[in-house]
């Protein structure tokens, strides 16, 4: 009811509804309808077509009849590269009219605070890829560099926000540090971004981000309108150890933990100049973090990382200022940010708890249907979060098993009374109030005109 309801109140549902035809037969099923009917079963935990019919048909009480698992495979493989091509266009109108209900909330658009200092007016991307496993032959599963056999795909989350930008379904051997999907990818998310021609991104990629050609392609995206900064990680080479090794004692400082205290264990320093690599963007800073090794890295260090006793990262980044931000030039400050990059990892186990542990089909074009609908859920589930439960504790940040849990999965019955339907939650339900507050304010939004 709440993911529906959200649809239905930022207009998502109307936006899709224009994208196809509407039948005039008994039998004609809507599409926008099956394929939102699709991505709130991916929500509520469905891992197949089948389980999201099965899943439908318990509300149909309330949302109607479900379309049938043979109909939303068909509606899957009807999405051609124009049809998702106009899916994501509707997705960034409407998330347009979200995020200026996100400034009109109280406490306003939720900004990033790193180290203590908030992060008002950047929108920042993480980019990021994972592995999805494949217990039989699919089409474009093949073996990953992971050993595995699977789909490699590649993402793009906005970390502001935690809703899912862009996605592109590769195949299992695709390469991890291939530019050109990483630009495609960055375009597809900028494009999802409100007025992202005209504002200020940082983005974010682990070290298969630092190529010639996606580092040069940020540097083009800078405007007289738009700022565009990156932190990318570094694969550490013997040239990067011999400039490590240049490094006076003094030029160490200690690194800070995220809340903004000292971390006395790590350290971080300034090793632009002293790298002696060329070719790379003009401006490019790189920045060397050290850290005692784990008993888990111990099989992985070098000669030299095993002679001075520290584990070295480089992080290579174009920040020499963040506007409206002190001190953010300060190499310890963008250590801390850089390593809040790891936060793309919950976003990875959020996608895969809702519907992209498997892909379920064996037809490629059928699972590229399959995530088109599995990122609208995605927004979904964040939306309910951002408009409803902001401030509250327990559900603002909650996982996707914890909202089934708690409010998705509700422990209720459908009454109806003098031509009126009425939901009638358990009173020991711990989280009844949770679930009302969450109707009440969505019901209140600003419907789109």
């Amino acid at each position: 009811m709440l993911l529906h309801r959200v649809a239905d109140r930022v207009g998502l549902t109307a936006a899709l509804g224009r994208l196809w035809p509407h039948g005039g037969s008994a039998t004609w099923r809507d599409r926008a309808h099956v394929l939102l009917g699709l991505a709130s079963a991916i929500v509520l935990g469905a891992t197949s077509l089948a389980e999201a019919e099965h899943l439908q048909v318990h509300h149909q009480a309330i949302l109607g009849r479900p379309a049938s698992d043979s109909t939303a495979h068909r509606v899957l493989a009807g999405l051609d590269e124009r049809g998702r091509m106009r899916t994501a266009k509707s997705r960034a109108k409407v998330r347009r009219h979200v995020w200026s209900l996100l400034h009109l909330r109280p406490g306003g658009f939720p900004w990033l605070v790193v180290a203590g200092k908030r992060l008002t007016g950047w929108v920042v991307v993480d980019l990021d890829a994972t592995i999805i496993l494949a217990s039989s032959k699919k089409e474009g599963a093949a073996k990953t560099f992971k050993k595995t056999f699977g789909f490699h795909p590649l993402a793009a989350w906005c970390a502001n926000t935690e809703e899912s930008l862009a996605m592109l379904l590769r195949e299992g051997n695709a390469g991890s540090n291939t530019a050109a999907d990483h630009v495609r990818v960055l375009a597809d998310a900028l494009a999802q971004i409100p007025g992202s021609s005209a504002a200020k991104i940082l983005v974010r990629v682990d070290g298969a981000g630092a190529t010639h050609e996606l580092l040069e392609h940020l540097e083009k995206l800078n405007t007289a309108r738009r700022t565009v900064r990156y932190l990318v990680g570094w694969t550490v080479t013997a040239d990067d150890e011999k400039a490590v090794a240049k490094l006076p004692a003094t030029s160490w400082e200690a690194a800070l933990k995220q809340d903004g205290t000292v971390h006395d264990d790590y350290g971080i320093a300034e090793l632009t100049g002293l790298n002696t690599r060329t070719g790379w963007p003009d401006g490019m800073r790189l920045l060397v973090r050290r850290v005692k090794p784990s008993a888990r890295h111990e099989k992985k260090l070098t000669a030299f990382e095993m002679k001075t006793g520290w584990r070295y990262s480089v992080i290579a980044t174009n920040i020499r200022h963040m506007w409206g931000i002190a001190g953010s030039h300060q190499p310890q400050f963008l250590d801390v940010l850089s390593r809040e990059h790891a936060v793309v990892e919950d976003r990875v186990r959020a996608d895969k708890a809702m519907g992209l542990r498997n892909l379920p089909s064996k037809k490629w074009q059928v699972n590229q249907g399959w995530v088109l609908a599995c990122n609208p859920g995605h927004d979904l589930d964040c939306w309910v979060r951002l408009l409803a439960l902001h401030d509250q504790d327990g559900l603002a940040r909650a996982e996707p098993g914890t909202m089934r849990h708690r409010l998705y999965q509700l422990p209720a019955r459908l009454a109806h009374h003098a031509r009126r339907r009425w939901l009638r939650i358990d009173r020991a339900w711990p989280w009844a109030d949770g679930f009302v507050l969450a109707w009440r304010r969505l019901t209140e939004l600003s419907a789109v005109t």
